[in-house]
């Protein structure tokens, strides 16, 4: 199962274990069972500090426990096999059960340790999915950090009976107690946000206890990053207040345009802006939502943002770089039926439609390109475009064209996504030409029609909007405020690509710069200085 080079960096990463752990097995006689006792045999050749047996009595077959010999009681359980995007959440669990420490601050293991109640998670995932690790390593720290809190990771394709009694047609897909409790990424702060019901006070009095700062960057993704970094090299205080950090960028699969970089993902993008963050005085506030600007009243004052915690922030300027996400079709059943058929992330969700009929909405690259990906896995593609034609570059639309499972509707309106109460079960567009109604039964829709920019927030704020809500923006990135740059795909700047959302950011904070240095702070802050 494992080639040469895997074993290879196992042994090297088992090589850490600082204690000894064990694997204990409930298998079957099916081929998965299989594979999973070859895997944990590989595993526990590998080094003598692990142990394996395969005598466990667990209803989910095959599954196995990992834990640490010494402390039995905080275990972390995979149902199914943990290769794909997940055999480094597999590395981790067995490092961590072995005492190698997590990258996580002690207050973060203390948060978790002081957790109580019933906490029996169940976690849905799937190989390719590349949001699903994230939640999967956050529920394994907290499972082996809390004995309290009982977590298995289960691999859809494993267990695809199972996926379809509980009606989980999202990855990643968590269940509380027996209770859809999160659907989509959700990050270890925000679990805990989630399970710690006085997170929200604790840390809004912690921003209350914060100095203003010269520069606030309203959002975490390429534009923010590169806005903190060069702000920050200035050698002016630079914080980061971010729903979370990474933003879209995290949703986003294979990145093939960042130029000198031929191949990466958005995850692994998205740690790397927030290494390179931390190699600087960065203040990094996460879990952040902006609900309010309130601008300075006199040019050099402090601008104060207000977040939906009820906490605020000042700062003598400020970089608004909130991003954008994906737009929603805006017709009856999307809302109801989100996460029970309408999807938005063909690679995470793609594998819970095998050979199911689905649709795609948009005729652009991310339409035709999921399309593409949707038709190696689906047994039937109907793509559906707004416009008389498809809108992709015509090598997409070659490759698409290729497949014998799909088809092209053109000249398409969609007008509402059809259900019985528990999942999707059509789509309903009407001929732009003809006026004919049609329906086409299916069993998901997957929308890719573009993105709406995160500035509700800002609108009576006094920086101007255009009519789609995107931040006006100059050559200098400077608004109409004073003090106020933006950067990304929040603004009017046109191409909404990475790289371009990065070289904003740092052309904002330049700016910021220049507004600083020829504006008088603050009596307050002049004193402190």
């Amino acid at each position: 199962m494992l080639d040469a080079n895997l074993k290879q960096q196992l042994s090297q990463y088992l090589a850490m274990l600082r204690e000894p752990i064990e694997l204990a097995a409930s298998l079957g006689g099916d081929p998965k069972s299989a594979e999973t006792r070859e895997l944990l045999e590989t595993i526990a050749g590998l080094s003598d500090k692990v142990g394996v047996r395969f005598d466990g009595d667990s209803a989910r077959k095959p599954s196995f426990t990992i834990a640490a010999k010494a402390r039995p009681e905080a275990e972390v359980r995979f149902a199914g096999v943990p290769m794909g995007h997940e055999f480094t959440s597999l590395v981790l669990a067995l490092l961590w059960a072995g005492g190698h420490p997590p990258k996580v601050s002690d207050e973060v293991l203390e948060q978790i340790a002081a957790l109580d109640g019933e906490m029996n998670f169940e976690m849905f995932f799937s190989l390719s999915c590349h949001n699903c690790p994230d939640v999967v390593q956050a529920l394994t720290l907290i499972a082996l950090k809390n004995p309290k809190a009982k977590v298995t990771l289960i691999e859809g394709g494993a267990y695809q009976a199972e996926v379809d009694e509980r009606g989980v047609m999202a990855v990643p897909a968590t269940f509380l107690n027996g209770e859809m409790w999160a659907s989509g990424k959700i990050s270890l702060e925000e679990i805990l946000a989630k399970l710690d019901t006085g997170a929200a006070a604790k840390a809004a009095a912690k921003l209350a206890e914060k100095k203003p700062f010269e520069v606030l960057v309203i959002g975490g993704g390429p534009a923010g990053a590169s806005a903190a970094i060069y702000t920050a090299r200035k050698g002016f205080s630079t914080g980061i207040a971010a729903e979370r950090f990474g933003g879209q960028v995290q949703d986003t699969m294979g990145i093939e345009n960042f130029i000198s970089v031929p191949y990466t993902e958005g995850p692994k993008l998205a740690g790397a802006l927030e290494t390179h963050v931390k190699e600087y005085d960065i203040d990094v506030m996460n879990l952040l939502r902006a609900e309010k600007l309130i601008p300075a009243k006199a040019v050099g004052g402090y601008h104060e943002v207000v977040f939906e915690n009820g906490a605020s922030l000042k700062a003598r300027s400020l970089v608004l770089s909130t991003g954008a996400r994906w737009r929603n079709l805006g017709v009856p059943g999307e809302a109801e039926y989100q996460t029970k058929g309408v999807a938005y992330c063909p690679h995470c969700d793609g594998p819970l439609f095998k050979g199911k009929r689905v649709a795609v909405i948009g005729g652009g690259n991310s339409g035709v390109e999921a399309a593409i990906d949707l038709a190696n896995i689906v047994g039937h593609v109907t793509l559906i475009e707004f416009d008389s034609q498809l809108r992709a570059d015509q090598v997409l639309q070659d490759k698409l064209r290729s497949f014998a499972n799909v088809d092209i509707i053109v000249s398409a309106q969609t007008t509402e996504v059809t259900g019985d109460g528990e999942k999707v079960n059509g789509l309903s567009y009407k001929d732009r030409e003809s006026g004919a109604e049609h329906h086409v039964e299916l069993e998901g829709v997957f929308v890719q029609i573009g993105l709406v920019p995160n500035t509700e927030w800002l609108k009576d704020s006094g920086v101007e909007l255009t009519g789609r809500g995107e931040i006006v923006i100059d050559e200098k990135a400077a608004t109409n405020l004073p003090g106020v740059f933006a950067a990304g795909d929040a603004t009017t700047v046109p191409y909404k690509q990475i790289i371009i959302s990065m070289g904003e950011g740092a052309k904002a904070a330049l700016s910021a710069f220049d507004y600083l240095i020829r504006n008088e702070a603050p009596a307050e802050i002049a004193q402190a200085a």
